[in-house]
């Protein structure tokens, strides 16, 4: 019984036998195949290169916006503190020194438009002694009413009342002194207790 075997052969090998011959066709097919399955992965490294880019810019932008806003919020806070006793000094000292001055010009534009329905019917202004010269002053060559003054010294200086035949209108500068500075102080009252964001 003889079996035959077949043993590697360590000798170089001859150029001639080891050329591999395919048809032109199948060489095409191959290099073709070769071609896209290359390009095929190049797309898709360069599509998840771009996806992780685009990842780590959108966590880029985020924690910017987070920093920049929070950056803004604490700005704003700063400016509004810093302006808080500036505002409170002007309602204190600024506004009634500008109350007083415009309290006149105010009490005739109160009275203009109801000039012209009253036609000759008395009219007394009721004002403190401090600001009653000023007012007669002014009204006096404002209007052709019959005016009557009286002086009372229990209204504060830009506070007026003027009574007509059957109503009376209130002019209360101080009134609306006082609310702005209500309205200053409950508005910086809320932002100190308002949480902060961080």
């Amino acid at each position: 019984m003889s079996s035959r075997f077949t043993l590697e052969s360590f000798e170089a090998p001859d150029p001639k036998s080891a050329q591999l011959e395919l048809d032109p066709e199948e060489f095409e097919n191959a290099r073709l195949a070769a071609f896209e399955k290359g390009y095929s992965a190049g797309w898709d490294d360069a599509v998840a290169a771009q996806d992780a880019e685009m990842t780590r810019l959108r966590a880029d932008l985020g924690q910017n916006l987070q920093a920049l806003a929070f950056t803004y919020h604490e700005a704003r806070q700063n400016v509004l503190e810093a302006l808080r006793p500036l505002l409170v000094d002007m309602t204190a000292k600024v506004l009634p020194m500008v109350a007083r001055q415009a309290l006149a010009p105010v009490v005739a534009e109160q009275l203009m438009p109801v000039a012209e329905k009253l036609s000759g019917q008395p009219v007394t202004v009721v004002a403190s002694p401090a600001a009653l010269p000023q007012i007669r002053d002014l009204l006096s060559g404002e209007t052709r009413l019959p005016l009557s003054f009286i002086a009372e010294p229990s209204l504060a200086e830009s506070q007026v009342y003027l009574r007509f035949a059957d109503t009376e209108t209130q002019i209360d500068l101080d009134g609306v002194i006082g609310a702005i500075g209500e309205a200053i102080t409950t508005y910086f009252q809320v932002k100190q207790e308002e949480p902060h964001h961080g």
